[in-house]
């Protein structure tokens, strides 16, 4: 799409439209697809594409960030740009994460979390991930509230994660627990989570600060690099137009 002679920036812009949606057919059914579909829709030229042509992409997006640990290192970014886009598209799965992320909304996240269920079960591409992305989200709205409290009561975290009874809340903690997912106890006294009182090493702080140094420099490189790019052209530019004023000058002085 790139090296293609004589296609106009619409044409590209089209182009890679349409290969972000071929693309869907890949990525949910390969094995390493939600990573693919992570890195190629976060490259720049067509993260651009997605947000001047086709923000519904965004749905997908999310779904794979969610249902992807490796992809958190990007959640961020994708919540920008989910606001950025949010007067030209949402739907359940962009709401969930505005909601959980941005507004600290359980509430509106807990709503948002049922719709999702229906939208994903009715969708062709992420029909098969449904049931995982209901568990990562649950697990998403717990790390998210646990940040913020320290004791929860089991009955209105079975509300949050939008599961029947508290039997099933409890059970899944437990699993949780057991899985070495989770510093926390439970307490059959008064029907509670009391989370660890666990601090991020110095180690795992500067890890978290400089995971995305390479990254960023490299799109730093890349701008600066385009900017002197242009800077030559301009320049280049400026002198053959006033290489052609002295030469007409030249010539009319004759």
């Amino acid at each position: 799409i790139e090296d293609k002679p004589g296609s106009t920036a619409l044409q590209q812009l089209q182009q890679r439209s349409w290969l972000l949606h071929w693309s869907l057919f890949v990525f949910f059914t390969h094995p390493q697809g939600r990573d693919m579909i992570i890195r190629l829709f976060f490259e720049e030229k067509y993260l651009q594409a997605i947000q001047t042509n086709c923000p519904w992409l965004l749905r997908y997006l999310t779904t794979a960030i969610i249902v992807n640990k490796r992809g958190q290192d990007v959640l961020k970014d994708l919540v920008k740009v989910i606001q950025q886009e949010d007067h030209s598209y949402s739907d359940p799965v962009t709401r969930f994460l505005e909601c959980l992320l941005v507004n600290f909304d359980f509430d509106g996240a807990q709503a948002q979390l049922h719709q999702c269920e229906t939208v994903l079960v009715s969708d062709f591409f992420l029909c098969s991930v449904a049931q995982e992305f209901m568990e990562e989200a649950r697990l998403f709205i717990f790390e998210t509230y646990c940040r913020i409290h320290r004791k929860i009561d089991l009955n209105m975290l079975a509300q949050r994660l939008a599961l029947n009874q508290p039997e099933a809340a409890e059970k899944w903690i437990v699993d949780l627990i057991r899985g070495a997912l989770l510093d926390a106890k439970l307490s059959s006294e008064d029907n509670t989570v009391v989370m660890g009182g666990t601090t991020p090493s110095i180690h795992q702080q500067v890890i978290e600060r400089t995971k995305d140094l390479v990254t960023r420099s490299y799109l730093l490189s890349n701008n600066l690099e385009k900017m002197l790019v242009e800077e030559q052209n301009d320049v280049g530019q400026g002198h053959a137009v006033m290489g052609g004023y002295d030469q007409g000058g030249g010539r009319g002085r004759y």
